[in-house]
């Protein structure tokens, strides 16, 4: 094993209950870092206390967010919360965490950011006279339906505004709380106007529990696709990210019971690894697969031209090499076979509409 795939478990103390990254090392925009060290009483030992999440208010002025990239499907989105509980220790939204003077470790997942004015701020950029109506994602940073969204209810919020200017959305998750609100998507989908995109990881509870500890089971994400399509709600499947060496052999198993469930096409991303989750992946691999962690490193670096991440256009979704290659035959072979091979519906944007605000003179009937 290179000695970049190392860590110093005695360096290491004991990973939290319930929370994904095993370490919170400094930000890369602090000027110090520190490093744990035993102090000779054995604190590194001891069972660490469980870490509570913090909300914090985020003071965005905006809430629409663009985006130029060529390798993503939407040009705005929109993410009521920076930070996610969920705690997926890929998720390669955890770097921005460091923008905000935090960890993209530990931190990440237990101090939320959270767009309470999201719903107010929305309105007012839906009312410009300069906007151009744009499919909008829902959630494609971090999940729009973490654990969070339970109590705070920022996310419906934000879909009853969109709801009232028949604003099209395209919103993926990988919680199950979404079936709250399919009073909601169905009567926009029932006008082309929402459509939902469920991620699944692993269909391996135990492996999708050290993943994912905080984000919906793999059964019950099954259960809220079955849920979105029992109501007329078009929804897709997206094994993301497929990780090879740890996940990838479940492929075809996650898109047929995807299909089983309702879902009417597909897609995948690979792991991305870029900045901190390099480090934050390796030392996860080093605490919950052991025995995997060199054959998982090396076949994501045979993905990735020799590195542990390529940020360049057109690579970083799928990778390059024989090994990604076959990974995308596979898919491809799987989404044809099960009929998930259809794109994503077109949603309506000549629908939208901006409603009468509050004070504002109705027009006369016609």
């Amino acid at each position: 094993m290179a000695a970049s795939d190392q860590i110093r478990p005695w360096m290491m103390p004991p990973p939290p209950k319930g929370r994904g990254a095993v370490s919170n090392p400094d930000g890369r925009f602090e000027p110090a870092a520190r490093e744990i060290a035993d102090d000779g009483w054995g604190i590194l030992d001891e069972e660490p206390e469980p870490l509570r999440t913090t909300v914090l208010r985020d003071t965005s002025r905006s809430v629409i967010a663009h985006n130029n990239s060529p390798d993503v499907g939407f040009d705005q989105s929109i993410n009521p919360y920076r930070g996610c509980e969920h705690g997926c220790i890929y998720c390669y939204a955890r770097p921005s965490h460091a923008f905000l003077g935090f960890s993209p470790g530990l931190d990440f997942e237990t101090k939320i950011f959270a767009k309470f004015d999201a719903p107010v701020l929305l309105e007012k950029e839906l009312r410009r006279k300069g906007y151009r109506c744009d499919i909008i994602a829902l959630g494609a940073n971090t999940d729009a339906y973490q654990p969070v969204e339970r109590e705070l209810k920022i996310t419906r919020g934000v879909l009853e505004v969109l709801q009232r200017f028949r604003q099209p959305v395209s919103v993926i998750t990988k919680s199950a709380l979404v079936v709250r609100d399919i009073d909601i998507l169905a009567e926009m989908s029932a006008n082309r106007l929402a459509q939902v995109t469920v991620s699944v990881t692993s269909l391996d509870r135990e492996t999708a529990r050290r993943l994912e500890p905080r984000a919906a089971t793999p059964p019950r994400r099954l259960k809220t696709i079955r849920a979105l399509a029992d109501a007329g709600i078009p929804v897709r499947v997206n094994v993301a990210p497929v990780i090879p060496g740890l996940t990838d052999h479940e492929l075809e198993a996650i898109l047929e019971a995807a299909r089983d469930a309702g879902a009417q096409g597909a897609n995948y991303i690979l792991v991305r690894l870029p900045l901190e989750i390099k480090d934050l992946f390796r030392d996860w691999l080093q605490e919950h697969a052991p025995d995997r962690a060199r054959r998982v490193l090396n076949l994501i670096r045979e993905t990735r031209g020799g590195a542990l991440n390529r940020s360049e256009f057109g690579e970083r979704m799928k990778g390059t090499g024989p090994y990604a290659d076959l990974i995308r035959a596979r898919f491809r072979t799987a989404s044809r076979r099960l009929g998930l091979d259809r794109k994503a519906m077109d949603l309506d944007t000549s629908r939208f509409r901006v409603p009468p605000g509050a004070g504002d003179q109705l027009g006369l009937p016609i």
